[in-house]
């Protein structure tokens, strides 16, 4: 696992790439703390440069990067790992190439070699790299097919960035910061955003199975890899079939993952996909496997129990971290600064915490990512598929008036118990059967568009009221082609949701220079599940059925038999308890007032009814928390430590109360 970074610039002049270059991979040396190197190039008005932060994991002491072919007319920086580099290997060897390295990352030099970027399509494995055909003329850089390793870049002018980190882009000194005003409102909608563009004007992110040109006639992006659709005919082959092939399938994958030259371990949360990695590396591998867990001070939240029952069973050396209120308060700065966006998920301060202690004690951790988004883990599906099947019939029977002027206005006055309530408030008695509000205000959305007029102030507002935040995700929902409404919601999940934790994945291991791995993510795995019948992965109400199924004499029952928690943080009760004026102290500054973002009026009365117990607005109130401290180090360029500090010492205990009433966010 590496940090990568290049440079391309157009000029008459010579350029000092070495210094831009080397405060690229300066500001990754978290990703890659065991070795840096860098290469220029220069042909008359072109020059270019690779860099390279590198992590030590296959041929500790060959894989030094970057990396040339036989003649040195290709190069390459390359962050990943290829899975089946022996396998082609072997191939290459066959057709003549030559190996200096039992590095992963010369085959890909000698596969590119060989097929040109069709390569990319031979590889099975998580990967970004950047390879300079100087024979050519030609940049060449891809990213693996769902997304698992970053990789973004900035064209500008005459010259064109890339990195693995986007801070990275802006570390060489040749662009700066700027706010993408026009993607904020899908941010605070979703949390993360769909598309290519970024929060930064100009920095866009390349994609998942996706591939780049850069050459004299300019920039060209495209994709060379899709995930398949679900098969329109039905399926012959019985239950314990798709059991026998899983089952098959993963240990593979889990087989594969094991490649190494250093200590394995696993994150092991006592959830059924980490459980399941566990117990199948336990039974591939001689000495006991070691396996990380993370807690909470708080008993309700953590999973303690579960993940050591799992431990037990398997013989595992355990080890646990136990989080407190403070970790997480102190924490948001850093891990802000290294996913180079507001922190959606309080989780990443779990996973990073977790992922420092499985660093003092192994290099590489495989993880349970995936899983849910593939084989339908998540209980909103079986809700979504209710109210589209229902809210069609109630939209088509019920007139419009009597839908919003009687039932959801009168609906909520009723006195029925509040989880009743809630539970309505995520049906189609409450949203249209419209892609925008029945699949993403009704379970994702943190600040619906309907309310992006009072959230912002006039003055942004007019700036950025044309721009839609549903269009990217309802674009991909309505691209997907049949008539199987599970396989568009997986669909979305997997374009969106899934590379949004991908990313949380890779910053939060990398923070603390840690490999994590994905098995349920190969190739072969994505490609078996989609051709899963949706009713092996959603039968009735039991979701990720198959997995479960598969999964019945190698994990406790217990495991699978409990409710996905899914790295839950206490979030509420540390702020509201131990730290209530956090929000306020950072919601409620000047700065937040300059920027003239967010309408004042609007932050203050979430501010009140949260503090006072008259609403819940934890996730508003933090997503909005997030993006000032996004700002404060970004935009403003203060220090990450700086702003830790100042948060700190501004956190009181006592009340704040405001006056006010915005209604439901």
């Amino acid at each position: 696992m590496c940090g990568i970074a290049s440079i391309l610039l157009r000029s008459s002049e010579s350029p000092q790439l070495d210094v831009a270059l080397r405060k690229m991979t300066d500001v990754q040396e978290h990703r890659g703390p065991d070795a840096q190197g860098q290469k220029i190039f220069s042909n008359g008005d072109f020059h270019v440069g690779l860099g390279h932060r590198r992590l030590s994991i296959i041929d500790l002491t060959g894989g030094v990067q970057p990396m040339a072919n036989e003649d040195h007319s290709i190069w390459v920086t390359y962050n990943g790992e290829i899975y089946n580099h022996l396998e082609l290997r072997k191939e290459l060897i066959n057709r003549g190439h030559q190996y200096q390295t039992h590095s992963d990352t010369e085959t890909i030099v000698h596969a590119y070699e060989e097929w040109g970027p069709d390569c990319v399509n031979r590889f099975r494995g998580m990967f970004a790299f950047v390879i300079w055909d100087s024979g050519r003329q030609r940049l060449f850089a891809a990213r693996d097919k769902l997304g698992i390793k970053p990789l973004y870049y900035a064209l500008g002018g005459n010259q064109l960035l890339c990195a693995s980190e986007i801070k990275s882009i802006f570390a060489s000194g040749l662009c700066s910061p700027q706010l993408n005003d026009t993607r904020l409102p899908e941010l605070l909608t979703f949390g993360y955003l769909s598309g290519q563009e970024t929060l930064f004007e100009g920095v866009q992110t390349l994609p998942p199975g996706h591939r780049m040109f850069w050459s004299t006639e300019g920039l060209a992006v495209e994709q060379y890899w899709d995930i398949p659709q679900i098969p329109d005919e039905p399926s012959i082959r019985s239950e314990a079939d798709w059991i026998s092939q899983f089952t098959e399938l993963f240990e593979e994958t889990v087989s594969l993952r094991l490649m190494s030259d250093v200590p394995l371990g696993v994150f092991l949360s006592g959830g059924l996909d980490s459980s399941a990695i566990a117990a199948t590396m336990a039974g591939q591998m001689g000495d006991p496997l070691k396996t990380f867990s993370v807690g909470f001070d708080s008993q309700y939240y953590s999973e303690f129990s579960f993940a050591r029952e799992v431990a037990a069973s398997i013989g595992a050396d355990h080890h646990e971290i136990v989080l407190h209120a403070e970790n997480l308060i102190s924490s948001i700065p850093k891990l802000v600064w290294h996913e180079d966006k507001p922190i959606r998920n309080p989780s990443s301060v779990a996973l990073y915490h977790v992922a420092e202690l499985a660093r003092e004690h192994v290099k590489v951790v495989l993880t349970g990512e995936g899983s849910d988004e593939l084989f339908a883990g998540y209980h909103r599906y079986w809700a979504t598929l209710f109210n589209l099947r229902w809210g069609n019939y109630y939209e088509r029977l019920t007139p419009r008036w009597v839908r919003e002027k009687l039932i959801r206005s009168v609906l909520w006055k009723w006195p029925l118990p509040l989880s009743v309530k809630k539970k309505l408030s995520h049906t189609f008695f409450n949203h249209a059967m419209r892609p925008e509000e029945i699949v993403f205000d009704n379970f994702h959305s943190i600040f619906p568009g309907r309310i992006h007029e009072a959230l912002f102030s006039p003055d942004f507002y007019n700036r950025v009221k044309d721009a839609n935040p549903y269009q990217d995700a309802v674009s991909i929902y309505e691209s997907r082609p049949g008539k199987d409404a599970l396989d568009k919601l997986l669909y979305v999940d997997q374009k969106t949701y899934l590379v949004e934790l991908l990313m949380k994945q890779d910053r939060m291991s990398m923070a603390a220079s840690i490999e994590s791995r994905v098995p349920f993510l190969d190739q072969e795995m994505v490609e078996f599940a989609t051709r899963v019948p949706s009713n092996l992965k959603l039968n009735g109400k039991r979701v990720k059925y198959l997995v479960k199924q598969a999964m019945q004499k190698l994990v406790p029952q217990s495991i699978l038999s409990r409710e996905k928690m899914g790295f839950p943080v206490p979030l509420r009760q540390w702020l509201h308890e131990s730290h209530g004026s956090l929000f306020a102290s950072v919601l409620s500054s000047d700065r937040v007032k300059q920027r003239n973002i967010f309408n004042d009026h609007f932050l203050n009365t979430l501010l009140m009814e949260n503090d006072t117990g008259q609403r819940d607005h934890t996730d508003a109130l933090w997503t909005l928390m997030n993006f000032e401290i996004w700002a404060r180090i970004f935009l403003d360029g203060d220090d990450p430590q700086e702003v830790s500090s100042e948060i700190m010492s501004s956190c009181k205990t006592d009340g704040l109360s405001r006056g006010g009433g915005i209604g439901s966010v």
